[in-house]
């Protein structure tokens, strides 16, 4: 296989059922689409249904829309349902949906935003799910993280809303490690079922709307510096497809940009922080997730530090 993995290396995805969270513009718009071109049926998982249809309408083949607002649970729960109802199987979940560096706000459930709609959304989503993919060979749950999990990140137990103080780098860096921590915890617990992976995957710099609330100081500069440090979201989205569809891929593992300092390039595995490797952290984050959102998986329980063969934790 080429060393540039591109969409041509994506194999044929014909009889394959793909969910595509925030799909309908951006890294999301990107994978659906590449997706539903190499024969996969695709629904487009979006707030705003009306944008959805109007980027299923610019895309090639079996492509339908779900109305879904991560910000809501009672919307994830409604949406999975949906889903349920309508799908006998899952082949692939992408959790791509997201928003960055935001004002201090909260969701409906009253969760810190980034952290409630970047991983508590889409831990939920995945619970409600899970059950259509473990009976599917070759299935695949892969989270979109972002090299933002290095940055103050840490999973604050003791202050996890953000209720004391607030920091919009810092909520996104800990909403992304989450994304990270979840990724690996929920392939310890997929690994001896043997038939559903987890693995995430990181853009890069991407020039998409995801950027819109980044703080007014910083805005200007990064206009001016976009075309030298940022890639297109057609070139963003390739991490995440080879996550999804690369038949080497394992569980656990990570992609991202293969260029300096993973800002920009072809798709290659990376490695995250050491602090998303903490296997306690992994599984105390787990329990109080399913504690906010009320979701438990259909999985067994995790062992610790048990990856059989089959999975990789790169480090």
């Amino acid at each position: 296989m080429s060393e540039k993995w591109t969409t041509a290396n994506i194999p044929d995805q014909r009889g394959r059922v793909a969910v595509v969270t925030g799909a309908n513009t951006g890294l999301g718009y990107e994978t659906a689409k590449a997706l539903a071109e190499r024969g996969a049926s695709v629904v487009l998982a979006v707030r705003n249904v009306e944008k959805g249809e109007q980027a299923a309408a610019r895309m090639t083949g079996d492509v339908t829309v779900q109305a879904l607002d991560l910000t809501s649970l009672d919307s994830v729960r409604t949406a999975a349902a949906a889903l349920r109802s309508r799908l006998d199987r899952i082949d692939l979940l992408i959790n791509n949906a997201g928003v960055m560096y935001t004002p201090k706000q909260t969701t409906r459930d009253g969760f810190e935003m980034q952290f409630g709609t970047n991983h508590l959304g889409h831990f939920a989503l995945t619970g409600l799910l899970l059950d259509l993919m473990l009976p599917v060979p070759g299935s695949r749950v892969v989270t979109v993280s972002s090299t933002g999990h290095r940055i103050r990140a840490a999973i604050h137990f003791d202050d996890l809303q953000w209720e004391r103080s607030y920091s919009r780098a810092a909520a996104y860096g800990q909403s992304k490690l989450a994304n990270l921590m979840f990724t690996y915890e929920l392939q310890r617990r997929l690994a001896t079922h043997g038939t559903t992976v987890a693995v995430a995957a990181h853009p890069g710099m991407s020039s998409t709307e995801l950027a819109r609330n980044t703080p007014a100081a910083l805005r200007l500069p990064l206009t001016w510096l976009a075309p030298l440090i940022t890639q297109t979201p057609a070139m963003g989205a390739l991490p995440t497809l080879r996550a999804a569809t690369d038949p080497a891929a394992l569980g656990g593992q990570y992609y991202g940009p293969g260029g300096r300092n993973e800002v920009m390039g072809h798709p290659r595995l990376v490695t995250s922080s050491p602090e998303s490797y903490e296997v306690a952290v992994q599984q105390r984050l787990w329990a109080v997730s399913e504690d906010l959102t009320g979701v438990k998986f259909p999985v067994v329980q995790s062992k610790q530090n048990s990856f059989p063969s089959g999975s990789a934790i790169t480090m």
